[in-house]
Order: C-alpha cells, then structure tokens, then sequence
C-alpha cells in the first residue's frame, strides 16, 4: 500500500476558513431610543453591501458601507438598522404654528368651493405629518452608538462564518482523504491493470489462431500501455489535492481558488476516465467527480 504524503490538517487551520452565509442580530437601548442591526450574508462572488435604515439616519450609509468593506471580502450582505426613538411624555405637544395655519387657511379655501362643506377635524390636523414637531434627536450620539453597535454585529456575523466555515473545512477535508485514497488504489493496481490487458489481448489473439507477427505486436502492446498510461493524471491529481489542503489552512478569502482547484480536479477526473481501459479505474473517475462535486457545492459558501 503506497502511504500518502497528504499533509495532515490541524483544528486550528480548519478554524481559518470562513463561510459566506450568516446571520446577526444585536440591539441596544440609550436615553435616545433603541436601535437594532439585523445583518445577513449570503453566497456572492464578490462583496456586494444592500443598507436600509430610517430616512433620518441615511446620512450614516457611506459610513456603514466603509466599515463593512474592512471587515468583510465577499457575499451578498444585507445591512438592516431599525431606530425606535424614546417616547418623551413629561414634556408638552409643540405644534408647527406657520404650518398649522397654512393647512387651515387651505381647507378653509376647499370648504368655501363645497355645497356641503365639512368641519375642520382638529385631530386630522395634529395628524398631519410636520404640525407635530418631533423633540430635536442628538444624531452625532446616535451615528456614533450606531457605528459601535454595526461592530458588535460585524463581529457576531464574523464568528458565525468562522464556526460554519469550520464545519466546511472538516467536510472539505474528509473528501480530499477519500479521493486520496482513490488516486493511491488506482497508482498501485496500474501495473496489474496493463499486464491483465496484455493477457487478454494475448489470449484474444490465440483464440483466434491468426499469425501474428511477434515485433508488430510489442509495438502495439507499447502504443495502448501509453495511451492507457494515467501516471500523468495521477500526479497532477495528487498536486492539485496537496495544493488544495495547503489553501485551506490560510487565514485569507480562499473561495475563488478553491472554485480555480475544483475545476482543475474535474479536468483530471475526466481525462482519467477517458484513458480508463479497464472497470475499476472506470468506477474510480465516476468516485472522483461524485466527491468533487460534493466539495464544488461546499466551496460555493466559502468566502
């Protein structure tokens, strides 16, 4: 049994990896009123940052946008801020004097113009956006309070990519043993494999009772050993997995390389089992891209 050089993976290096998708949600209460950022992230190739928050604090979205982009590389990010102000009941009504009047003045107008004119409803004037000054907000406190409490949620979606990306890796990491395993089966019956084809051409040839000429047929037992020859493939099978384990312990945005490794993998895959001249290297590609695309879809979350 050959041993595999794969290198061996630790905890820690699994860590490293992060996932596209998660989800965060963290609130805080002030004097000012309560504000709540709900972040979710889902699979994109590049980083694409969506805001929605209170017309009253959209001032805020460059910033947002900025600190977002220092913490995050890729996916599809939602940024949510929800703003429920303080209810402020020990202090009287302030109405908007220049307004009120104006609004009167114009029903007044309407009236005169109806047969039937109605009374003014003092309520539906109250209602009516603006007559009611809203109490004057310190939105310098609550852009700061914002951008602290957008952290705290940065660091919450972060620690849940790192925990499912871990999670990833391990499943990554398992496939990568499996096909190993594969490439050093195949590697080891190749000999077998030529020689049980040379017999059975051998025997084929005697069955038949044909003359055959003895040099002309070493010359075509040598041209089929070299077309059935996968050495190549499997080398570069090899390479391309110990490449793959290496990328998964690095503490950076790994996602388009690993996508670069799968392709790579499914090409040598595919031209193993075209070369296949025999049922179990057959079976071997189909074990190959079956695994190889069970780590195409877990690489499509990997950031």
């Amino acid at each position: 049994m050959l041993e595999s050089t794969f290198p061996e993976f630790s905890q820690t290096e699994v860590l490293m990896i992060k996932s596209m998708t998660a989800f965060a949600r963290v609130q805080a209460s002030e004097k000012y009123g309560t504000l709540t950022w709900e972040l979710r992230s889902v699979n994109s190739r590049y980083l694409d940052v969506i805001c929605r928050m209170p017309e009253e604090l959209r001032a805020q979205e460059g910033k947002v946008r900025e600190v977002v982009n220092k913490r995050l590389q890729r996916g599809k990010v939602e940024c949510n801020l929800r703003f429920k102000p303080e209810l402020v009941t020990d202090t009287g009504i302030e109405v908007n004097e220049a307004l009120t009047k104006s609004l009167i003045e114009a029903c007044q107008k309407i009236n005169n113009k109806l047969h039937q004119p109605s009374e003014i409803d003092p309520v539906e004037i109250l209602s009516w956006p603006g007559v009611v000054a809203e109490p004057e907000q310190d939105y310098k406190s609550i852009f700061a309070a914002s951008e602290s409490l957008l952290n705290q949620a940065l660091n919450e979606l972060i620690d849940n990519r790192q925990r499912e990306g871990a999670r990833l890796g391990e499943l990554i990491k398992s496939r990568c043993d499996s096909m190993q395993q594969i490439v050093n089966t195949v590697r080891e019956q190749l000999p077998e494999i030529q020689q049980r084809y040379r017999e059975k051409l051998t025997a084929r040839l005697e069955e038949l009772k044909a003359s055959v000429d003895r040099e002309r047929l070493e010359q075509e037992l040598v041209y089929l050993a070299q077309k059935m020859d996968v050495d190549e493939e499997l080398d570069r099978l090899d390479a391309h997995l110990k490449e793959l384990c290496e990328v998964l312990g690095r503490d950076e945005a790994i996602g388009r390389r690993l996508d670069f490794l799968m392709q790579e993998l499914n090409r040598e895959a595919n031209t193993l089992g075209s070369k296949s001249a025999d049922i179990s290297t057959t079976q071997a590609s189909v074990e190959l891209k079956v695994l190889i695309e069970q780590m195409r879809e877990k690489v499509q979350n990997i950031e």
